[in-house]
């Protein structure tokens, strides 16, 4: 009873978080505008949020776990690329609930746009990109049997499909329609165009003119 009551007064503070951050901006919401949604003291929120950056990605970080575990699950016998496809589907086909215990799904993708339009947020979400890129690289060098610092290809194939999800991510974003089902298809569909947009010639073969 007691771990179920501190959940509910943590997930009430990120709600009453995000739902600030939205609303009024980032820079503009306190915590003791926060803490004041939920009728608890400062001393409740810095016991479950470090920062108001914390409260910010807490949504983030577990949509993240949620595709690492993903991905340490796929086959051996999937190629890196493959992998990594199959685990963010993977990933989006399981999160909506996990997501939707804590927030709306619409609140999360509001959020979402908070954090792509606040330079304090921004900075901090690519630098926490980064981390997470040189995490995925790690894993997939595990599991290829690659050592990471002699060989180029995981952290170059990670970066590729780093680069696709964050198109994907803004695209999302920007679009009307907010659901997880909408994400997926777009991030399935840019997936699937990276191996084409990786070829050497993008142009369409011409069939040259017959000899006269």
């Amino acid at each position: 009873m007691r771990e179920r009551k501190k959940r509910r007064t943590r997930d009430a503070l990120l709600r009453a978080a995000l739902e600030l951050f939205t609303t009024r901006g980032y820079e503009e919401t306190t915590v003791d505008e926060i803490v004041g949604a939920v009728d608890v003291s400062q001393r409740t929120f810095f016991r479950y949020f470090a920062s108001k950056e914390e409260a910010a990605f807490a949504v983030q970080h577990m949509v993240e776990r949620h595709f690492l575990t993903a991905l340490h699950e796929r086959p051996a016998h999937e190629a890196p690329l493959e992998a990594m496809r199959n685990a963010v589907l993977s990933a989006w086909d399981t999160i909506g609930e996990a997501i939707m215990e804590l927030v709306p799904i619409e609140l999360y993708l509001r959020t979402f746009q908070v954090i792509e339009s606040t330079p304090a947020l921004l900075a901090v979400h690519l630098r926490r990109s980064i981390e997470m890129e040189e995490n995925i690289a790690r894993l997939i060098a595990d599991r290829e049997g690659l050592d990471l610092d002699a060989d180029p290809r995981p952290r170059v194939a990670v970066a590729a499909f780093s680069g696709v999800m964050r198109v994907t991510g803004q695209l999302w974003g920007r679009g009307e329609d907010a659901s997880l089902e909408a994400i997926r298809e777009l991030t399935a569909t840019y997936l699937d165009h990276l191996g084409p947009a990786l070829a050497a010639d993008w142009r369409p073969r011409r069939t040259p003119p017959a000899a006269e």
